[in-house]
């Protein structure tokens, strides 16, 4: 029996909204965990108020894996194990974490980032940690490097998770060309199946799914990404909205996997309850012809 949450990030005081719109997901924003004012009995009061949503997840500061500066690292390192202390006392299920940057050595940087969860593991009780996939190849995150780093730690508190435009913008090389419209033209279904069979067979408890659109430039070798409301950006989301609802349905439902499936909306404040309602509804409105035949 696949179970599926969705929903966005939520600061404390706007719970009730996600609460009101029937979200049964809410995730901890990173900036949360970045601001000194937010001490542990912010987080207590975060998971009182969560208690009506099914899943809780927390987005870890943007602190990186690795580094070759041993100061830089331990601090990092402190900061990600303070955060995830503090989204176990907000219940949270899940600590997403994005992985950062790579050294020129990647076994170098594959066992380091690997140390970095087993330290965060290690000062947490049960809260699993996601490892986030990356939208370039000059960062640490493809699905290979995420599949390295949790072979090395072979613990089933480890998850991937996909940030899907990052999976089409690495796959599709558009971090290197820029070549926003011409890649999204390419891309069918079939792509989308493929980048989340891949991630299912790592983690059959959970497929965990998050998304917005993007528009960027390339500027001077480096392609500079941004986020943009639904329906202003790429990829185009007819073909990953059928995608998701044939893969629930065909690879997990009708399997009879017991997987959790998080759909986590990531766009930009201004829009996300409109946006984040309006891409659970096209995913649905896909399942819906799946599971009536």
């Amino acid at each position: 029996m696949a179970l599926f949450d969705w929903g966005t990030y939520n600061g404390k005081w706007k719970l009730h909204i996600a609460e009101l719109l029937g979200m049964r997901l809410t995730e901890i924003p990173p900036y949360d965990f970045t601001r000194r004012k937010f001490v542990e009995e912010y987080f207590r009061e975060y998971g009182e108020l969560a208690k009506a949503f099914g899943t809780v997840i927390a987005h870890s500061p943007y602190y990186s894996t690795v580094s070759d500066d041993s100061e830089t690292l331990e601090r990092a390192r402190k900061g990600l194990i303070a955060a995830a202390k503090k989204a176990e006392i907000a219940g949270a299920e899940v600590f997403n974490l994005h992985l950062g940057g790579k050294l020129e050595d990647l076994d170098r940087t594959l066992e380091m980032a690997a140390e970095t969860v087993k330290m965060i593991l290690k000062n947490t009780k049960n809260v699993k940690v996601s490892l986030e996939t990356a939208y370039s190849r000059y960062l640490l995150g493809s699905i290979d490097e995420i599949k390295a780093i949790m072979e090395i730690l072979n613990s089933n508190r480890v998850l991937i998770s996909l940030q899907l435009e990052n999976d089409w913008m690495r796959e599709k090389g558009v971090y290197r060309t820029g070549l926003f419209h011409k890649a999204s033209e390419e891309t069918d279904e079939s792509f989308w199946m493929k980048i989340m069979k891949r991630a299912l067979d790592l983690n059959s408890d959970y497929l965990s799914l998050r998304f917005s659109q993007i528009t960027g430039i390339k500027l001077r070798g480096m392609v500079v990404k941004k986020r943009v409301p639904l329906g202003m950006g790429y990829p185009k989301l007819d073909p990953l909205s059928k995608a998701i609802a044939k893969f629930i349905v065909k690879e997990i439902y009708e399997e009879d996997l017991p997987t959790r499936i998080h759909l986590i909306y990531t766009g930009i404040p201004d829009t996300k309850y409109r946006d984040s309602v309006q891409l659970y509804s096209t995913v649905a409105k896909e399942i819906v012809p799946l599971i009536e035949r």
